[in-house]
């Protein structure tokens, strides 16, 4: 029996989202060091899970080695070398940065949702998409810790309520215990008009 097509979207339910990320995690794994071995190529694998915990492979040599090499091939030291420089900038720069920017997300707002003028280019769609990426992991990020604080209240409030509850168990089958007694104990009276007899 074929299984049937998985829906490519966000699993909500957190439970079955981990295990989906274990089980596809070690798959991917094996077939990075499989495509490894039968091609005799170089692969680095880098996973961040939902929690930020790192997962890495590297086929051949260490991971620093094969991002290195990456760097090379794309011209990419260039480009960090230029990331360092730009993480000093004078307050006018990071003004006029953060202008731009947000020029950017309004244009791409605009677009969207269709009263934008003409049409975005190429270049302003690429810095859209990853202006859009970095909100949604920061809107994730927050909504994940979010939701962390809210968990740990609920387990506070359970051990709260469950100590108040064995508090007034406690005091239940000591109130039983004390009403028993005193239903077995005859009074005087009784015990008089039962030796009469």
């Amino acid at each position: 029996m074929a299984r049937g097509k998985v829906q490519m979207k966000r699993i909500e339910n957190p439970v079955h989202r981990q295990v989906t990320f274990c089980k596809r995690r070690a798959g991917l794994l094996k077939k990075a060091k499989e495509l490894s071995v039968l091609c005799d190529a170089e692969i680095g694998l880098v996973i961040f899970s939902a929690h930020g915990k790192l997962y890495e492979l590297a086929t051949k040599g260490t991971m620093q080695g094969l991002i290195e090499k990456y760097l090379k091939s794309t011209n990419g030291a260039e480009v960090a070398e230029e990331a360092k420089d730009k993480q000093v900038l004078d307050p006018k720069e990071e003004i006029n940065m953060l202008k731009n920017e947000i020029e950017a997300l309004q244009k791409g707002l605009s677009y969207i949702y269709g009263g934008g003028a003409g049409t975005m280019s190429l270049d302003e769609l690429h810095s859209l998409e990853k202006y859009l990426e970095i909100w949604m992991y920061h809107i994730r990020s927050a909504k994940m810790d979010i939701m962390f604080q809210e968990i740990q209240l609920l387990k506070n409030k359970e051990g709260i309520l469950e100590a108040a509850n064995k508090y007034l168990q406690d005091k239940i089958d000591e109130s039983y215990t004390v009403t028993n007694m005193t239903d077995f104990q005859c009074p005087r009276s009784v015990q008089n008009e039962i030796f009469r007899f």
